[in-house]
């Protein structure tokens, strides 16, 4: 008996191949919003009762999503195809509107700041107010912040080297520079955590400077540290020979996301650290 008799029509196909990749059936969606929920929650219950659980399950959720999720993206990356030219343009398009919303996160942190500092007497509601306020004292910015610099720079540099062994075959020259961008990451982090120990004010109850310099510089080492682990994930593929100089978008990717946060900082050292410096020395 057909399905016609009982009301039900089955799909039938066009025969037309088309070539747009329609994912699974995937829980990682749903877990993924859970787990954004439980860490905005568990964000208010830290802040105003000092629970610290329900952020720590949050994370907890959203970490082992974003590992699940993108363990199934790798998967279809390497099935025979699935990630098609229409798809890889696709993928593409979606990266730079990624890094096109992070960008307008700092558009919106750079407003805040030159807010501040153009115009403190509006903001501190003193006639003669000043920028750094008074009794600020800023970082030599031609100490740590330089060095930082310099290893950003230097680490764009073996990203792209990285990038051009990629396209001419040289698996060796990949993994030499992946494993070297990964170290200068790693340095960066390391430096801005030494820098944060010797900050001359404090991280909480300090006033607008902490807060506008905190918040820019702490939500761009938090960008390091998310593409040092987007750069570890591509060195632990290269080693596996996932690449190759036809495909390897993965590598673009975490490529493009790497340079971005090299301009980013750029930026934050040239406008709060040099601009925005009152430090005399000795």
């Amino acid at each position: 008996m057909s399905s016609e008799s009982h009301g039900a029509t089955m799909p039938m196909s066009s025969g037309l191949k088309q070539p747009y990749h329609l994912v699974d059936p995937s829980p990682w969606p749903l877990t993924g919003a859970l787990g954004g929920g439980l860490t905005v929650l568990g964000i208010v219950l830290a802040a105003h009762y000092h629970n610290y659980l329900v952020l720590v399950l949050g994370l907890a959720v959203v970490l082992a999503t974003m590992f699940m999720w993108w363990r199934d993206v790798l998967r279809e990356s390497r099935a025979a195809g699935v990630h098609t030219p229409v798809v890889r343009l696709g993928l593409r398009y979606g990266m730079m509107l990624f890094i096109a919303s992070e960008v307008m996160f700092f558009v919106g942190f750079f407003w805040a700041y030159f807010h501040f500092s153009l115009f403190p007497e509006h903001v501190l509601n003193q006639a003669k107010a000043i920028w750094p306020p008074e009794g600020i004292h800023t970082f030599d910015p031609f100490h740590l912040p330089l060095l930082n610099t310099m290893i950003l720079l230097l680490s764009g540099t073996t990203v792209t080297w990285a990038h051009y062994c990629l396209i001419h075959g040289d698996r060796k020259g990949l993994v030499t520079g992946l494993l070297l961008t990964v170290l200068l990451g790693l340095s960066f982090t390391m430096f801005q955590a030494l820098e944060y120990s010797e900050a001359p004010f404090a991280f909480m109850g300090g006033g607008i400077y902490p807060s506008t310099f905190f918040l820019a510089t702490g939500f761009h080492g938090f960008h390091v540290i998310v593409g040092t682990c987007f750069l570890l994930v591509c060195l632990f593929r290269a080693l596996g020979g996932q690449f190759s100089p036809q495909r390897h978008f993965g590598f673009e990717a975490a490529a493009w996301y790497w340079h971005f946060v090299d301009v980013v900082w750029l930026f934050l050292f040239v406008c709060i650290y040099v601009l925005g410096s009152n430090f005399a020395g000795d």
